[in-house]
């Protein structure tokens, strides 16, 4: 018997702990021992039901996990292999992480880098990673360090907080758009150069304004994301992975056709293994271990419910990882 949250609809929406058995375990070849796991923003729409995530039930929450191998047919993972999982329908189609056991594909898992422990990889989780996948794309178009301010908006939130810390460590001149004012010190801590309210971007604006910004990382979308491209210097790039404002994007051609801007989509979910890969390894260069701990707040299973409250209601910052063991 092990310990899992589970969602359920039958026919009213519930979300509980629950001792189930290695029956309600979905198919899979590599069985792990989930050691942490953690709430993205996708976790909190499930568990909250505020949105239609899940669709097969019931359904374990948790998008990412992190632990160690217990059972294995699949020929690259071997029992006491530490492995990390992120998205990939896990949550939402494939039973999740929030439980002390769970099974996947083994094409699913990555490797855990040595120089993060699973509470950090889980400190990380998607919302790191898409942060990493968003900066390997602003890579690609060809942003380097130097070429002018980097604006991050969402900026406290997981996504936005791992950035901000990769962005400065990578050496860009890095603004923070947030709307929590008393965060300025955070902030800046993970290598914010300058801090603004977000409410200079989240209102309507005009199609095209002044340059600002040699590239931009979203997570919010609607006026904000629009905005954020009216404001982009000449031949700039936008990654965009987030809606936390909305799905919307109340914009107009004119930053694209009249400065070349680029509007990257930045997805998570569905990343082959081989970015999944590379953006691990990155992550592992190119993300201070030490910044984890000031962005991170650990819960226990028990408590994964209510911190996913706190975390639609806005009331979070950083990152929550959750201990699925003990």
């Amino acid at each position: 018997m092990f310990k899992a949250l589970v969602l359920d609809k039958n026919p009213d929406f519930s979300a509980a702990l629950r001792e189930v058995d290695d029956s309600f375990l979905p198919e899979g070849d590599v069985t792990i021992d989930v050691e942490y796991s953690t709430l993205n923003y996708k976790d909190g729409l499930a568990i909250t039901n505020r949105s239609p995530v899940v669709r097969s039930w019931p359904m374990v929450a948790g998008i990412d996990g992190s632990g160690t191998v217990t059972a294995s047919s699949h020929p690259a993972w071997k029992v006491g292999d530490t492995v990390v999982h992120n998205g990939l329908g896990v949550g939402e189609t494939h039973k999740g992480c929030l439980a002390e056991r769970a099974r996947f594909k083994g094409d699913w898992l990555v490797r855990r880098p040595d120089v993060f422990s699973a509470r950090q990889a889980m400190a990380i989780g998607t919302a790191g990673f898409t942060a990493m996948l968003c900066v390997l794309a602003l890579e690609r178009h060809g942003v380097r360090a130097g070429d002018g301010e980097v604006l991050v908006t969402g900026a406290t939130g997981g996504v936005g907080s791992v950035a901000v810390a990769l962005l400065a460590k990578l050496g860009h001149t890095v603004v923070a758009a947030t709307g929590k004012v008393n965060e300025v010190g955070y902030l800046q801590s993970l290598g914010a150069t300058r801090v603004i309210e977000r409410g200079e971007l989240s209102a309507p604006g005009k199609p095209l304004q002044k340059e600002r910004w040699a590239a931009v990382i979203d997570a919010v979308g609607s006026h904000t994301l629009a905005n954020a491209c009216a404001q982009t210097r000449y031949g700039g790039a936008v990654a965009c992975c987030g809606l936390a404002q909305g799905f919307d994007f109340p914009a107009t051609v004119m930053p694209f056709i009249l400065r070349s801007v680029a509007l990257l989509g930045v997805d998570s979910v569905m990343a082959p293994r081989a970015l999944r890969e590379q953006a691990w390894a990155r992550l592992a260069t190119d993300l201070r271990p030490a910044l984890l701990e000031s962005i991170t707040t650990e819960v226990p299973l028990s408590g994964a419910i209510e911190a996913a409250r706190r975390l639609m209601d806005g009331s979070v910052r950083g990152r929550v990882v959750v201990r699925t063991q003990g």
